[in-house]
């Protein structure tokens, strides 16, 4: 309370009194105005005996208000100018530079020791949260003002200093780094498949840069550094060269340096990154493994992690569990969260409601799994804008299968007809003739021609439920498996597939699913 007093006496007279009115503007809907009240009593020319204070203040008065307003970093109008920067910082290192800026304020106003004091506050926070610029701003202010008695040790402070630069150093390499690794990623998407290997690609960068370690070290590195791989990876859909890269990745990270508190959110990242691309690879219970590690984090987490992870880590855990035979308890997962206070954000509540008609669908509640897709109450041209086509035809597709399976092929037909008609104006037919180059026509569909084919075998079981268990119908949907290739397909479209061959063999489909999911 004596330092909060001390800073408020350094105001001039109309400074006082401009923040007097900024404090009762700020506090204006809060009972009391307990701030108010108690900022009238510290800045009395006599400062109050602890006794008085306890008489004049109501029990519930204290300081963190007026010390949010001087030195919090928030946007205008949350902190009085007196105390800001010119141009106010919302980046993640605003806390530090707020701290830093009311240090600066301090040593200026003749208060070393509160400088101080607050310029240690500063460090730490810059250096938990590996904000290597404004540490070394921090580090530059604490030289300049060395020759205080408040102040530790010269060549300690330029000690740290040098091993933050080195810090920094690296991630500003590793900036270059990144923009390289996705350029070369672009060109080597150009040629599919047969584009340099990723470890390749990356282990070249990493040796120019001499960033080797500097990634093994920090959490925030490595988390940028797989994220662009992961987005390489999606493309190409070769999710297990990426799961074994991550894994190694983590488990280094883990073993030589560990994480942080400061680091959570950088390790749940990467949990969940390679519990997807352990699922991807359908290594279900190593990817349950992971999210269960997650979730203990998470369940220690402030409640903002808490909501940026917690619905991918459930919706995640419900698919995995689905694949290990308990898609009974995938079904009471999603239940549970759409259910729950406060609400999901918009676009994670629409993906965890199509995840629970498919959960719905293999226990055989096409009942339920139609209710689910109604109440998500969108149209096509919103979903397609706001989540994508590939999300829309997930939905699309499923939806045609809960109308024939409810015994309304008439309501199948018409979402069959829909999606076919999206797809061939979205991406038409280039004939032979009329292509760039010989061998590059293009069939209708675009790189969605595979769903077109197997909307075909479809249409053909809507005009004839027998003509699935017909020899001429196994050799069209041995085609359509050949064209599109299971281990590069995801596990949604292995479903699709799965319910084609469960019809041709008369079998349960959640019994042909587990099958097709392990080919």
């Amino acid at each position: 309370m004596d330092d909060l007093r001390t800073t408020l006496l350094t105001l001039a007279a109309d400074e006082r009194r401009d923040f007097g009115v900024f404090i009762q503007r700020q506090r204006r809907k809060a009972a009391g105005r307990q701030d108010s009240r108690l900022y009238e009593l510290l800045v009395q020319p006599k400062q109050l005996t602890a006794p008085t204070h306890r008489q004049a203040l109501p029990r519930r008065a204290q300081p963190r208000g007026l010390l949010r307003a001087a030195q919090a970093p928030a946007a205008p109008p949350h902190r009085f100018p007196a105390f800001a920067p010119a141009a106010l910082d919302t980046t993640a290192a605003a806390s530090v530079r707020g701290q830093l800026t009311l240090a600066q304020y301090l040593f200026e106003a003749g208060i070393p020791r509160l400088a101080w004091s607050t310029l240690r506050k500063a460090e730490k926070l810059a250096y938990d949260n590996e904000q290597y610029e404004p540490l070394n701003a921090v580090y530059n202010l604490q030289i300049q003002y060395a020759n205080s008695p408040h102040a530790e040790p010269l060549t300690e402070i330029i000690a740290r200093r040098h091993l933050n630069k080195k810090a920094a150093d690296e991630e500003e390499r590793a900036n270059i780094a990144d923009s390289l690794l996705r350029l070369r990623l672009r060109e080597s998407r150009k040629k599919g498949r047969a584009g340099a290997p990723l470890d390749a690609l990356m282990h070249d960068i990493l040796v120019e840069y001499d960033l080797q370690e500097a990634f093994a070290r920090s959490p925030s590195l490595l988390c940028r550094l797989m994220s662009i791989a992961r987005s390489a990876m999606l493309v190409r859909r070769d999710f297990a060269t990426f799961a074994v890269f991550i894994e190694r990745c983590y488990r280094l990270m883990e073993r030589r340096h560990g994480f942080a508190p400061a680091h959570r959110s950088y390790r749940l990242r990467l949990l969940y990154m390679l519990a997807h691309a352990l699922y991807r690879s359908r290594r279900f219970a190593e990817s349950v493994a992971y999210l269960e590690q997650g979730r203990a984090i998470l369940a220690a987490a402030p409640s903002r992690q808490f909501t940026e992870f917690g619905s991918r880590f459930t919706m995640l855990l419900a698919a995995n569990y689905s694949f290990l035979r308990r898609n009974a308890d995938s079904i009471g997962l999603l239940e549970k969260t759409l259910q729950a206070t406060p609400a999901l954000p918009l676009l994670d509540d629409l993906t965890a409601r199509l995840q629970l008609t498919f959960h719905y669908f293999a226990e055989g509640k096409f009942q339920k799994a139609n209710l689910t897709l109604i109440s998500m109450a969108r149209t096509d041209h919103w979903l397609e804008q706001h989540l994508g086509l590939e999300w829309l035809l997930n939905r699309n597709v499923g939806e045609m299968l809960i109308q024939l399976e409810l015994g309304n092929p008439d309501l199948a037909l018409n979402r069959l007809h829909a999606i076919e008609r999206t797809l061939r104006e979205q991406f038409p037919a280039t004939p032979a003739p009329e292509a760039a180059s010989p061998g590059a026509a293009v069939p209708a569909g675009g790189p969605y021609c595979y769903v077109l084919g197997y909307l075909a075998l479809v249409r053909k079981i809507i005009d004839d439920p027998a003509a699935a268990r017909t020899p001429a119908f196994a050799a069209q949907a041995e085609n359509l498996s050949t064209f599109m290739p299971l281990e590069r397909e995801d596990l949604q479209a292995r479903s699709f597939y799965a319910w084609l061959h469960a019809r041709m063999l008369g079998r349960p489909y959640y019994e042909v699913l587990l099958e097709v999911a392990e080919l």
